[in-house]
């Protein structure tokens, strides 16, 4: 017959159960929590940045692109066309006012100098011949002048004879006429003699004003020519960084064409270039942060200059620190104009993950798991971003680029 099991066995095997489904169960859930490990979207901390929302200053501003110039800036172009007969400087070097930069060919302007130093002599020689020409016939005129004045004398004298006659009955009626008539002949050629040195000096005057026309019309082409003599020897005009030359010799040049360009040292502005859809809020006296490699310097907007140019607008901008010793001619900067200021305002850090203002999608960061929200954003420094409505403060958003898990609701962070 069957015998009863030791009770001491059966208990035995009853933990032996117990501790087969205990280790079953832990083997189910650790099967069931690597499997989501695996299958649900996760991001490791160190591949993202998190910000703090809290309270802080920050403007609106616009971003454009900006080069250093230098405050004062001259060019010398060439006077005429020529050629390039001896270059005698470098670009990049320091050059003081007045020193020699490059020589231009001068011999046509030389020849022309000549042709019209000739001309002004000849026209100095006329003027003098027709003082000459003028001293001499007025003397002729005089000499007439005077044997009319003697002959009047003697016509006169001869008509008072004959009239006393003509009293005595000695003189006959046509001779007296006769001897009228003389004076008034004498008295008509001697005015028509004084007429004509007036008519004389008159004419001879205008001669010799128009030919010190001509003289002072020469004498003007001689020193502009002279002007242009002395451009040909290309000069700096002031102190500074030759920053371009012509360096080729026996290169032809054109009327007008840039020889030389010379920058003040160490005194430079900002000229920025953005898109003219942000012309409206530009405004002079508006505060500028200009930055390069990191370093941030201030400024504000100068000028606005009014012309649009493909679509761009361009303004000036004076520094704080005009002779910083970062400031390099020429050199690329990135330039914010704000235009708006708000303090107190919720603030995140900017980053990939905003763009622009308005309703926007974020990631709020809770207990290790990241899950989408909606964030109103408003103004923006380049820094900082305003929160106008969606978060409060001390809570946390993805503010690095979200791009690869954009369209999930929830993502978990792997510390």
């Amino acid at each position: 017959m069957d015998q009863a099991l030791d009770p001491a066995f059966l208990r035995r095997r009853r933990r032996i159960r117990i501790l087969a489904g205990v280790l079953l169960f832990a083997c189910f859930a650790a099967a069931c929590w690597g499997i989501n490990r695996t299958l649900r979207p996760s991001v490791d901390a160190a591949d993202i940045v998190v910000s703090t929302v809290r309270r802080g200053d920050v403007a609106n501003t616009v971003n454009a692109a900006g080069v250093v110039i230098a405050v004062h800036e001259e060019v010398v172009a060439s006077p005429v066309v020529s050629r390039v007969a001896k270059v005698h400087a470098k670009p990049g070097q320091q050059v003081k006012a007045g020193e020699l930069l490059l020589e231009l060919d001068d011999r046509e302007i030389r020849l022309a100098l000549d042709a019209l130093q000739e001309q002004l002599a000849q026209q100095e020689n006329r003027i003098a011949l027709l003082k000459v020409e003028l001293e001499q016939k007025h003397k002729q005129l005089a000499s007439s002048i005077e044997l009319l004045e003697l002959d009047l004398l003697s016509a006169r004298a001869r008509h008072e004879r004959n009239q006393k006659l003509r009293q005595s009955g000695l003189v006959s009626g046509e001779d007296l006429l006769g001897a009228e008539l003389g004076v008034k002949r004498t008295e008509i050629q001697l005015r028509q003699q004084r007429e004509q040195i007036a008519d004389s000096r008159r004419a001879t005057a205008g001669s010799v004003d128009a030919a010190n026309l001509q003289k002072e019309i020469l004498k003007k082409q001689i020193a502009q020519q002279e002007r242009l003599l002395a451009q040909a020897r290309v000069t700096a005009p002031f102190s500074g960084m030759l920053t371009s030359l012509a360096q080729e010799e026996g290169a032809a040049v054109a009327a007008g064409q840039l020889l030389a360009r010379v920058s003040e040292m160490n005194n430079y502005r900002v000229e920025a270039t953005l898109s003219d859809f942000h012309a409206r809020l530009l405004a002079p006296g508006q505060i500028v942060r200009v930055e390069q490699n990191g370093e941030r310097l201030a400024g504000r907007v100068h000028t606005v200059l009014p012309e649009i140019q493909n679509g761009t607008v361009k303004l000036l901008v004076d520094l704080a620190q005009p002779h910083h010793p970062l400031l390099r001619n020429k050199m690329r900067v990135d330039v914010n104009i704000v235009t708006d200021q708000k303090n107190g305002a919720l603030v995140l850090d900017a980053g990939e993950a905003f763009n622009g203002s308005g309703s926007q999608p974020a990631f709020a960061v809770l207990d290790g798991v990241a899950r989408k929200t909606t964030l109103q954003l408003g103004s923006s420094d380049g820094k900082l971003v305003e929160v106008v409505s969606g978060a409060r403060p001390g809570e946390r958003f993805i503010v690095s680029n979200t791009r690869a898990f954009k369209d999930l609701d929830s993502i978990r962070i792997n510390d």
